[in-house]
């Protein structure tokens, strides 16, 4: 129990970062809409070797409904070379690459489905 702030911490600062990427908010049980259910959520918690507390908000994936409970995908992490190829492809068309967000490195995509 002696981490208990530490991980505390942990959850807040990844909570406001979801609500400053705008993928997540609160909501009242009475805004679920009949004859849906909440989406289930767990934290997953990581000592880091350097000391550090890192904690993940999970949300079991396999209870959602494309296009009911989501439209993007997210994806928190990147490869080194996924951010060379990017810039590299931002360079050879001229373009400048303005924001990075290089702590939690969140990638947007829109789903679209194949009908």
């Amino acid at each position: 129990m002696e981490d208990r702030e530490g991980w505390t911490a942990a959850e807040r600062a990844k909570i406001a970062n979801h609500k400053a990427n705008g993928s997540w908010s609160m909501i009242d049980r009475s805004e679920v809409k009949a004859g849906r259910a909440l989406v289930r959520l767990i934290w997953v918690y990581k000592r880091k070797r350097n000391g550090s507390l890192k904690a993940r908000l999970c949300v079991q994936g396999c209870a959602q409904v494309q296009g009911v409970d989501f439209d993007q995908t997210f994806c928190a992490t990147m490869r080194p070379t996924s951010l060379r190829v990017l810039a590299a492809l931002a360079a050879s068309q001229g373009m400048m690459m303005r924001r990075w967000d290089s702590w939690p490195l969140i990638c947007r995509a829109s789903c679209k489905t194949a009908r």
